[in-house]
């Protein structure tokens, strides 16, 4: 009871190849050929996310590492039903995957507008008004170089040579016993 040996109809969840090649593990039953997914990543800013690498099998091009398998788990004595099991298994990736597209279809366009206009201020201010603040004061810095030096030079420098004449004449001797 609780472990079946028959083979089930929806073998196409058993195949791990298949299986981790696709979050649409249902939705679409593609052949043995798999297109190569663009790389919506390539300075890779969010590898934290990936799954880690299994021998034999590629990386998860899921929502991140948190997969069924490190949520649900059953002790090996406790097993429930094998199609409640792999039921259970496909529900979890459907939903993750349905709410994923749904946030991301609600919400990406109003980021990338609120973002895209966040980092056009800050692109604009940096170019328009720090820039040349900068430039400025390293312009003006050669003439404020000569003043510090020149206000150094006058009160820091001679308490500095009279404190290290005066330093100068201790003498530290250390005798073992």
């Amino acid at each position: 009871m609780g472990v079946e040996k028959e083979k089930l109809d929806t073998s196409i969840i058993m195949d791990e190849d298949e299986f981790n090649r696709s979050i649409e593990p249902i939705l679409m039953k593609k052949g043995k050929v798999y297109s190569e997914a663009p790389i919506r990543d390539p300075n890779e800013i969010n590898t934290h996310l990936k799954g880690p690498v299994v021998a034999g099998a590629c990386l998860r091009r899921s929502l991140g590492s948190v997969g069924f398998e490190d949520m649900i788990g059953e002790p090996s004595s406790a097993h429930s039903f094998d199609r409640v099991w792999i039921g259970s298994h496909a529900t979890f990736e459907l939903v993750k995957f349905f709410f994923y597209r749904l946030l991301t279809t609600l919400l990406a366009v109003p980021m990338a507008f609120t973002l895209g206009l966040v980092f056009g201020v800050l692109s604009c201010v940096h170019i328009w008004l720090v820039m040349p603040v900068v430039q400025s004061s390293m312009m003006l810095l050669p003439s404020a170089q000569k003043i510090w030096r020149s206000l150094t030079d006058i009160f820091i420098a001679p308490l500095f040579q009279s404190l290290g004449k005066c330093l100068s004449s201790i003498q530290i001797q250390t005798t073992e016993n």
